[in-house]
């Protein structure tokens, strides 16, 4: 009985709401290319080079909503090319020292802007 009640509880430990591990009263606007997407789930994550004002290129992992999210929304995988510019708005991590953040929104380089609406589908 003990490893049923481990292996029931293992999916609820994996699945997080955003404030667990992300500031969602403050957020940072990066401005970078696409190094990587992993159109995944449980969620879709998106990897991009940022570079700070003295030239340094950061590497930065952003999470988002699964891929059914995005699906609905008619977006898909097809929309987003690695090396394109991009500018994002993400929470950052609480661990401040980490390059990781959850989006909020995305401006893509042709101009289009997906916002991410707290367990809504990405707007087009």
């Amino acid at each position: 009985t003990s490893f049923a009640l481990l292996l029931t509880a293992i999916p609820a430990l994996a699945h997080h709401t955003i404030a667990a591990e992300f500031d969602t009263r403050d957020t940072v606007t990066l401005q970078g290319v696409f190094t990587k997407i992993d159109w995944i789930n449980p969620h879709i994550y998106f990897y991009m080079d940022v570079k700070d004002d003295s030239g340094n290129v950061r590497k930065w992992s952003l999470e988002t909503y699964p891929t059914g999210f995005f699906h609905r929304a008619g977006i898909t995988r097809d929309l987003f090319k690695l090396g394109d510019p991009v500018t994002v708005v993400c929470y950052r991590a609480k661990d401040g020292t980490q390059a990781f953040g959850y989006l909020k929104e995305m401006t893509l380089s042709s101009g289009r802007k997906i916002a991410f609406d707290n367990g809504r589908p990405p707007s087009r």
